[in-house]
């Protein structure tokens, strides 16, 4: 009989890492490890021969750099969506896609199980099975840290030196560390307490802004149909805008969030973000959408936004909501093109410009200067018919007291 197969989503940390040789053992299985690459940088590192040593029989990395960007954040920054108005969710936009990713080497290899290393009381493990659940509903998923003895990391990390698993976490440095292009999420130690600030050394890219240079940097953004596609005039691809930006406002401070949350199951969490790409790409696109869109359809796409968000965080990214939710927000999206300037100081961020052909900005209506050309006359009638509503009601109010007091 032929043993259990068993495809890990494995990031080369400290629980996926000691997941490894803990599933072999109790499964007495063969494990595959499956790693996307969507632009972290420390543990990407040898992750294969890091696989390898832990007892994997294959291990798979992929580059998904591109398509994260272009089939995901490029989706949530269209939709404007920030959760609980202001977390760009890198880490939420990633999980479906490793989700299918996941499934996908799962199919090839004729696999028993997937498996991640997702805690009881996370999100990801929602954004996972859910993922995993609706693009292959029969497919088996393992959930380790719901499952062994282990009670803390600092057990996991006995675990792993007693089995010579080769991890970066130590107990002087307990920071659990999610890291890709679009941003970097940082939990656990000290900023687990709400009532202390985070520690200089929790960040893990962004100057702190009281360090960055005194002088700003201007920066213009150009977008087609909502997507970013270039910088300074000069036409970028998704990977390479995103990481020049990621450069550019982290050297200015920009992007450092420090949040206390509402999470998918119930609880609030207090995590730490640094996002420079998404902070400023979202602060342009909001921009843009300002200066284009009509009153109504701008006023009505924030209550989508806020929607978008919270199934994109709660793990719905594959629901049949979302994906219409997601029409609609194409459809507000096609003549969001033109050019926002900005300027970066000390973790802050002016918009300077806003240029568009679509531009909805008439100056000649706007001004108060002798080239207006707004009828002022029409007003009169327009407040006498907008206000007649709440007139009616008040004097309905005043006729009826008067009949009860009679």
């Amino acid at each position: 009989m032929s043993k259990k197969k068993i495809v890990v989503a494995y990031s080369g940390g400290l629980d996926t890492s000691v997941m490894v040789k803990w599933l072999s053992e109790k499964y007495d299985a063969e494990i595959i490890t499956a790693t996307g690459f969507l632009g972290q940088v420390k543990e990407i590192e040898g992750v294969k021969e890091k696989a390898a040593k832990t007892g994997a029989v294959k291990s798979y990395v992929f580059d998904l750099r591109e398509e994260f960007l272009t089939q995901y954040a490029w989706k949530a920054l269209k939709a404007g969506a920030l959760y609980e108005g202001s977390y760009p969710m890198a880490t939420a936009i990633g999980r479906p896609l490793l989700a299918k990713m996941l499934v996908e080497v799962a199919e090839q290899e004729n696999a028993d199980a997937v498996s991640h290393g997702c805690t009881g009381k996370g999100n990801d493990q929602v954004r996972f099975e859910v993922g995993v659940q609706t693009l292959s509903p029969d497919l088996e998923i393992i959930a380790p840290l719901r499952l062994w003895e282990f009670k803390s990391r600092e057990e996991e990390m006995d675990y792993a030196i007693a089995h010579n698993i080769p991890i970066k976490a130590t107990k002087d440095n307990p920071y659990s560390i999610d890291e890709n292009l679009w941003g970097i999420a940082i939990e656990c130690g000290v900023l687990e307490d709400p009532e202390a600030a985070p520690p200089e050394d929790a960040y893990q890219i962004t100057t702190n802004p009281k360090k960055a240079p005194n002088i700003s940097e201007e920066i213009t953004i150009g977008f087609e149909k909502g997507i970013p596609v270039s910088l300074d005039g000069i036409e970028m691809g998704a990977v390479d805008l995103v990481t020049r930006l990621k450069e550019i406002g982290a050297n200015n401070g920009v992007g450092r969030l420090d949040l206390i949350e509402n999470r998918v199951v119930g609880i609030k969490s207090r995590e730490v973000y640094e996002a420079p790409a998404a902070v400023i790409l979202h602060h342009a696109h909001f921009e843009l959408e300002k200066l284009i869109l009509d009153k109504e359809t701008f006023r009505f796409k924030q209550n989508i936004s806020n929607k978008v968000a919270n199934l994109i965080y709660d793990g719905l990214w594959y629901s049949p909501l979302f994906k219409s939710l997601m029409a609609f927000v194409d459809s507000t999206q096609e003549n969001i093109t033109g050019e926002i300037k900005l300027e970066l100081y000390k973790g802050t961020i002016k918009t300077l410009s806003r240029s568009s052909v679509y531009s909805l900005y008439n100056k000649n209506l706007a001004t108060y200067t002798s080239e207006d050309t707004f009828d002022h006359k029409a007003s009169d009638g327009f407040i006498k018919i907008y206000g007649l509503p709440y007139k009616t009601i008040t004097q309905v109010e005043k006729f009826a007291k008067q009949e009860v007091i009679v």
